[in-house]
């Protein structure tokens, strides 16, 4: 599964300096020894990102990745960029800060389900919300990695680890549900061990004007081996993923005897939407046929639809999990507006710049204390 639909161009970069010329993979790598397990999904989507870097077309000194703490959170460190390994969940954060300050940076979060969604839950949905202009890897390997194998708040129910030695009875998150329910612009998904499908979603979140969401599926072969099976064995894949292609109806499953997927999606008489075990050819045919398969439309402004795709994720053992681009619309980001309103009140305030912040230091509402 590697078909993909770019989403429309939304200058994602747009006032980041351009490079003076061709760059290659090996100039985005940093001289820093990569320190992960071995078999580890991150060394992927590390060489991916690396090797994707210089499509950008931008100068590495305007490129910032910031992390929090996690073993994804060492990105920054393998990366011939500017970095910053930051605290616990608060990348989000600090990412806007940069992304408000200065316009001539590229920002992107790296972070995992943990530092993401446990801490770090209220940074980043007010992230998404916001619509900063940033890029947000999300590594999700459904267990805590760095401080060895406790469950994380993507674990199915029922898992057993260090920390629910009987299992563990929270509920999991959905992330991309997660980040349609914050009104995020942008929200993806895609899989560590698929390169084309990874670098394609990459190229399209970063394309994207205003905070883009990619979920990253990445296998932790230390403490929870085999958590994708499903969507990764040739021979269960298949019946597993949901490719999402905008504008291409959905259906997915071993191929029929018309050379075409035998299951689809379509609309649930509650108004959300289902999986169709069998789609006929022929409308003389009893059953749902091609026509009425739900078409796939990642710009519709009401995420209602890729919500209810979204929730077709199996939280148990994935044996079900729709890939791709789920949402990817226009709307202004925050940083522009900020700067938009820090540049109009400076036109509109009287005098040289001392005088006008003398103005609003005392203008309005103010106390004389004595």
């Amino acid at each position: 599964m590697t078909t993909i639909e770019l989403p429309f161009p939304t200058s994602g970069t747009a006032g980041v300096p351009a490079a003076d010329g061709p760059q290659t993979g090996k100039e985005f790598t940093s001289d820093q020894e990569v320190r992960w397990c071995p078999g580890c999904g991150d060394y992927a989507v590390l060489k991916a990102v690396q090797s994707f870097l210089p499509d950008l077309g931008l100068r590495r000194e305007n490129i910032v990745f910031v992390s929090g703490i996690g073993c994804s959170s060492r990105f920054p460190y393998y990366l011939d960029t500017f970095g910053m390994h930051s605290i616990h969940g608060r990348a989000p954060s600090i990412a806007t800060g940069i992304a408000t300050a200065r316009e001539d940076l590229s920002v992107w979060v790296v972070t995992g389900d943990g530092d993401a969604l446990s801490i770090g839950g209220n940074h980043l949905i007010h992230a998404l919300r916001r619509n900063v202009n940033m890029t947000i890897l999300l590594f999700n390997n459904r267990i805590y990695g760095l401080t060895k194998g406790q469950y994380s708040p993507t674990s199915e129910t029922g898992k057993v680890t260090k920390s629910t030695p009987m299992g563990s009875v929270d509920h999991p998150f959905n992330p991309v549900s997660l980040a349609l329910g914050a009104e995020g612009s942008f929200v993806a998904r895609t899989i560590d061990s698929d390169r084309k499908h990874l670098t394609a979603v990459l190229s399209a979140a970063a394309a994207h004007r205003g905070t883009s969401f990619v979920e990253i599926y990445q296998n932790c072969p230390i403490f929870n081996d085999g958590a994708f099976d499903a969507i990764k064995d040739h021979d269960t894949k298949a019946d597993a993923i949901i490719p999402l292609v905008h504008g291409e109806p959905i259906r997915f499953g071993a191929l029929g005897e018309d050379g075409q997927p035998t299951k689809g999606l379509v609309r649930s008489a509650n108004g959300g939407v289902e999986v169709v075990s069998t789609v006929s050819t022929s409308s003389t045919t009893e059953g749902p046929t091609e026509a009425d398969l739900l078409v796939h439309d990642a710009h519709d402004p009401d995420p209602t639809t890729a919500f209810a795709i979204s929730r077709l994720t199996d939280s148990g053992y994935l044996n079900q999990a729709p890939i791709g681009i789920f949402r990817s619309v226009e709307r202004p980001s925050y940083d522009d507006q900020a700067r938009a309103q820090v540049a109009s009140a400076k036109e509109a305030a009287p005098g040289p710049a001392p005088d006008k912040l003398a103005a609003l230091i005392g203008g309005g509402d103010t106390w004389t204390v004595v």
